[in-house]
């Protein structure tokens, strides 16, 4: 079935399409964007190409009941798709402050939707059709779906398919579960008996026809002691495998969560068909009057090009999600999709981005995963590339080569999480050259995040002089070539594992490479991570052993205030902090001084903690005039 417009958000929408009943409906937490970066575009539009009847609801009045009506109840159930973003951390701060605007949301408008938008949209749909059928999924359903640590609430919750009370959760990309499913509630199956599709899970009151599993300590269990958390955490990280993942068992009260293996990555020929589709590549019309959707601009002249990642940062949740396998669209696939975005009104000859989870990942890192899995206890990336890791930028070279060639394309970006380590463990520096010549935007975004080496071991992030040889790397290039671009480093304080020292280290570094970031990120800690474990519990659960981890608001504003210690307003921070470690030696007029003594100020009409601007402001000097 081909659809070539927007999907049916209202009766009106149903009767032109000739439609007196929908399969299934979409309930979103974001706008309804026609675009596959979009989770619940990508599912309506894979359920429409499998010949099922979609509509779509989004971001409805969670307050009013009628607002689940406006489509009329489905055939077959109700899929809910929360959005792009977590609803708690789409409307809070690390802070735990209302966020202002929703990017996601018409005009950037903020309370559109719920908090816990998932469990909030579940309920409203059982109170308008009481025995309907409820699917969830989409990242805020696959971070919850075992008991886990909520910041927001400093508790651990139980599993979200309880508190939704959903009949199944998908997890992970959902694109084969959501058909998988489809067709067999179209042949008369219900729900209830649909256990053993890969990347879903479910309840079940016994265990008697589960195979093959390992069960984790309980819901009360975990919820209770932090170092059964850990170990619960654990076996859980170890198992997100398609092919070695075993199924997972938690008993919540009288009743087991089943998680059964992740399901297969997409193949090429899968992902170049799901992209093919009929995307309108553009918010909804309705939107129009009320200033769009501003998520859009960034994605709209952009092109997914892979999923997954084998880097396994600990504070990202990819692992727990996309997993650790790559797959990637073909050239063929992106090209076609390349031309299209050229034909668009709007364009005016700039690709924002080509990439995914990591942009110059386009292969899985051995060979040996394809049979195997990736490894249970060993990382590709970190401490240091595996002797087993295949680095290669040939087919990315040959494929950006081929987008820069194609009429009205002017430039070609990479924006997504470039690894920098991988980059470096290539002996061959065609991708780095070609990179600095015809991708960067004269800046490029890179993660170091941090700079201590106790630090980035939490963060199971590259060590520091990698990323010094990186950057020295970065700037020899574009010395040869003639360019003047520059390095933006996004930078993570309060990270487990980082102390007051730690900070005064990288604040030291910055000092020296004369950068002064406008902004830095506290660390967010988000349902199914590491280091959300290690925040809360307070240990590695790789080792079970002791990790510090700043909690106090005031520790983590004395970090934060560190790597932005020229801030005129940080300067009691900064100050209160040096002392507190000791280093009163970086206090002073000195060189190798963060912040000036107060007193040298007096009688001056100075502020405490003024200092000169950096000749670079975001890695960038000003130009000197000719």
């Amino acid at each position: 079935m081909i659809i070539n417009q927007f999907l049916p958000v209202n009766k009106e929408d149903m009767a032109n399409l000739g439609w007196e009943k929908l399969d299934f409906i979409i309930v979103s937490g974001d706008a309804y964007v026609d675009h596959p970066s979009f989770g619940h575009a990508v599912i309506s539009r894979v359920l429409v190409d499998a010949g099922f009847k979609v509509g779509i609801i989004a971001q409805p009045d969670w307050k009013d009941v009628e607002a689940f009506k406006v489509l009329g109840r489905p055939k077959y159930g109700f899929i809910i798709s929360p959005g792009n973003i977590d609803s708690m951390v789409n409307h809070y701060s690390v802070s735990k402050k209302r966020r202002r605007v929703d990017s996601f949301a018409p005009g950037g408008k903020m309370g559109l939707r719920p908090d816990r938008c998932v469990i909030v949209y579940a309920n409203m749909i059982r109170r308008a059709y009481k025995k309907i059928k409820i699917i969830i999924g989409g990242i805020e359903a696959s971070l919850r779906r075992f008991a886990h640590y909520d910041y927001w609430q400093d508790k651990v919750r139980r599993s979200i398919l309880f508190d939704s009370e959903a009949d199944i959760l998908i997890y992970g990309m959902g694109e084969k579960q959501i058909v998988e499913i489809a067709d067999y509630m179209k042949s008369g199956i219900d729900l209830a008996y649909i256990h053993h599709i890969p990347g879903t899970c479910y309840l079940t009151d016994s265990l008697e026809n589960v195979m093959d599993y390992r069960e984790v300590p309980s819901y009360e269990e975990v919820a209770e002691d932090k170092k059964i958390y850990a170990k619960a955490f654990k076996v859980l990280y170890e198992e997100q495998d398609p092919i070695r993942g075993k199924t997972i068992v938690q008993k919540h009260k009288n009743q087991y969560l089943v998680q059964n293996p992740p399901m297969m990555p997409l193949t090429r020929e899968e992902f170049d068909r799901v992209y093919s589709l009929s995307y309108q590549k553009n918010y909804h019309p309705m939107y129009e009057a009320l200033g769009g959707v501003p998520a859009i601009r960034e994605v709209k002249h952009s092109i997914i090009s892979e999923r997954g990642c084998f880097g396994s940062c600990s504070f990202c949740a990819l692992t727990f999600h996309q997993g650790r396998m790559i797959t990637s669209r073909s050239h063929e696939s992106i090209l076609e999709e390349a031309k299209g975005i050229t034909e668009m009104d709007d364009f005016k000859g700039y690709i924002n981005d080509v990439g995914g989870p990591t942009a110059n990942f386009r292969n899985v890192s051995c060979k040996k995963q394809l049979k195997f899995g990736t490894c249970k206890h060993r990382q590709c990336l970190y401490p240091e590339p595996c002797e087993h890791l295949e680095v290669d930028h040939e087919d990315l070279i040959e494929l950006l080569r081929k987008i820069r060639e194609l009429e009205k394309i002017k430039k070609v970006f990479l924006r997504s999480g470039l690894r920098y380590d991988y980059m470096m463990a290539d002996n061959n520096p065609t991708f780095f050259k070609e990179l600095c010549q015809h991708h960067v935007s004269g800046q490029l975004k890179v993660a170091p995040e941090h700079i201590d080496q106790e630090v980035l071991k939490y963060m199971q992030k590259p060590g520091g002089p990698i990323y010094k040889a990186f950057v020295k790397k970065f700037y020899d290039i574009n010395k040869e070539i003639g360019k003047e671009q520059y390095i933006v480093p996004y930078l993570m304080s309060s990270h487990p594992g980082s102390t007051i020292r730690s900070a005064i280290v990288l604040a030291e570094y910055l000092r020296d490479i004369k950068y002064t970031p406008e902004q830095v990120q506290d660390f967010y800690p988000t349902p199914g991570t590491l280091s959300t474990c290690m925040y809360h519990t307070g240990l590695d659960p790789r080792t079970m052993k002791p990790v510090y981890v700043p909690k106090s608001f005031k520790e983590k504003k004395m970090q934060r205030a560190l790597l932005q210690y020229k801030n005129p307003k940080n300067y009691d921070l900064v100050v209160e902090a040096l002392k507190l470690e000791g280093r009163e030696d970086l206090i002073g007029n000195g060189k190798q001084c963060l912040v000036k003594e107060r007193n040298a100020y007096q009688g001056r009409g100075k502020r405490p903690s003024s200092h000169t601007k950096d000749k670079r402001k975001q890695g960038k000097p000003k130009r000197r005039r000719k």
